[in-house]
């Protein structure tokens, strides 16, 4: 792998992790995730236009991924509501692989390799640790556990789907087409639901500066690809598990639980050494 596409994928997983932890700590996160879905959209459109290629055999996978993102933005949301970031994002961006995996071996009929067991069980393992074994959890943390597992099943499947989609259309123009429908309707559920203040107390300048990042660290991820197989890409990435774990413990101004870390770096591994095996 070579040090620009490492230094790539580091940074994508610096910028996500970060992103994720501010979306994770706001008062109203179903607001500030619809406005970062609106501001994004927006901001990239041009950039969609001037790589536009979308062959008509994508609608399908297009449609289907905008399902699967509207569902994964909405549980992403409410798991940061009833649980802090620092649970949630790494259950679901653990789980997020070995779900992808399994989907691609029952549905897909794809192969499994022993190396993609260890990997597995290493994640689960990890799972456990940032949940906490034998420790009894506030009702909110267990469904702020289960959303974040349900969050999973949705970017498992929208990853399986844009696996196939991408070979018809170029990947900007792709993702843009797959987020505008979301971004527009979920849009207009939070704000049936929560109301305009809600808006009004999320927007700010951070705000979309945040947008532009978190969509650009899906720019910054293709760049990776085109230095680096997508396995050693996918395996620098996930260190943003670790990563948003240790910043959420300093945005809270506390010293990371160590079974938590210990939890987020077995994840993170785990997440390596599927994509590695693979």
């Amino acid at each position: 792998m070579s040090g620009t596409a490492f230094l790539l994928a580091f940074t994508a997983a610096w910028l996500h992790a970060g992103g994720n932890v501010f979306l994770g700590r706001r008062r109203e996160p179903e607001a500030a995730v619809a406005l970062v879905l609106l501001v994004g959209v927006l901001a990239f459109a041009p950039v969609a236009a001037l790589t536009w290629r979308v062959d008509a055999d994508a609608v399908p996978y297009i449609v289907g991924s905008a399902l699967l993102e509207l569902a994964y933005f909405a549980s992403l949301a409410a798991a940061y509501r009833a649980a802090d970031v620092g649970l949630v994002y790494p259950i679901a961006r653990g789980s997020a692989p070995v779900l992808a995996l399994a989907g691609a071996v029952v549905i897909l009929g794809a192969s499994t390799s022993t190396g993609q067991i260890v990997g597995v069980a290493a994640v689960t393992g990890g799972i456990l640790l940032v949940r906490g074994v034998g420790v009894a959890r506030a009702a909110s943390d267990r469904r702020g556990v289960l959303l974040a597992l349900l969050t999973g099943v949705f970017i498992a499947g929208y990853t399986l789907v844009d696996k196939e989609g991408l070979h018809h259309a170029s990947p900007i123009p792709y993702i843009e087409l797959v987020l505008v429908g979301p971004a527009l309707v979920y849009g207009l559920a939070v704000l049936a639901r929560r109301g305009q203040g809600a808006f009004r107390a999320e927007a700010s300048g951070r705000l979309v500066v945040v947008a532009i990042v978190l969509f650009g660290t899906y720019v910054l991820v293709l760049l990776a690809l085109r230095e680096a197989p997508a396995a050693s890409v996918s395996a620098v990435r996930e260190t943003s598990v670790v990563i948003a774990t240790v910043l959420a413990a300093l945005a809270a101004r506390e010293r990371p639980r160590p079974s938590r870390l210990v939890g987020a770096t077995l994840v993170a591994g785990g997440i390596a050494i599927v994509a590695l095996a693979g």
